[in-house]
């Protein structure tokens, strides 16, 4: 990482040291869609004009991106003025002091085992991906206690999907991993990351003895490219 880079990642960092510049960071971040100067606003508490202020600061730091739109969904004269809207930006933060670069050397063997073909790697990483989700999967288990019901069950693989990175958000019977925790790699080795991906989180299932759910790749824009199917509401 260049210098400046590096003071640019620190920067967007030191962001979101201020407390309410921080929660309304989280509040955008977590939602679906765009988000109003109103609603978050209320959201954390605070008026709208600070709001604002602390909305736009996060913009100016590339960590949120802005639009305009008429929230009352009407157009021509009278429909008013179109609302400043946020959303969270595609920008990572990752700051090590000394420097270290994961993600290179996660590039690097990413892209060795791709040029070695799926048939000869493909295999033995899926494997290895999903261990290592069953070993997440049991842990999560004995922390859920003894004989714990399937709503413990199931509170415990949000936990630890969420540990891992993958924002899951339960829609109706599914739920949606709102990140990718590997989507660096995604770009250049989409096969090979999307069937670690699924490997990994039917290990989790796996550990946790999970019934009625069932992890399928669906690639979607903006999400994991795999989501897990629910048989009913947990």
């Amino acid at each position: 990482m260049e210098p400046r880079e590096l003071e640019q990642q620190i920067a967007g960092l030191a962001a979101l040291e201020e407390p309410v510049r921080r929660s309304l960071y989280f509040y955008v971040a977590h939602r679906q869609g765009e988000v109003g100067r109103d609603e978050a606003a209320k959201a954390v508490g605070v008026s709208r004009a600070l709001a604002a202020f602390h909305l736009d600061r996060l913009a100016a730091e590339g960590l949120l991106d802005t639009g305009f739109r008429r929230l009352s969904g009407r157009g021509g004269p009278g429909a008013g003025r179109p609302a400043k809207l946020y959303r969270r930006s595609s920008r990572q933060l990752e700051v090590s002091l000394p420097q270290r670069s994961y993600e290179l050397a996660a590039r690097v063997l990413a892209g060795a085992m791709g040029a070695l073909g799926a048939r000869r790697t493909g295999g033995a990483l899926r494997k290895t991906a999903r261990a290592i989700g069953e070993g997440i999967g049991v842990d999560a288990r004995a922390r859920a206690g003894k004989r714990p019901g399937r709503k413990r069950l199931f509170a415990g693989a949000m936990a630890a999907l969420a540990a891992q990175g993958y924002e899951p958000e339960p829609v109706a019977r599914e739920i949606r991993l709102r990140n990718c925790p590997f989507h660096a790699l995604v770009g250049e080795q989409k096969e090979l990351v999307c069937g670690m991906n699924l490997a990994l989180i039917e290990g989790v299932v796996a550990g946790l003895e999970l019934p009625g759910v069932k992890p399928v790749l669906a690639p979607r824009p903006g999400l994991c490219c795999v989501s897990l199917e629910l048989e009913a509401k947990p």
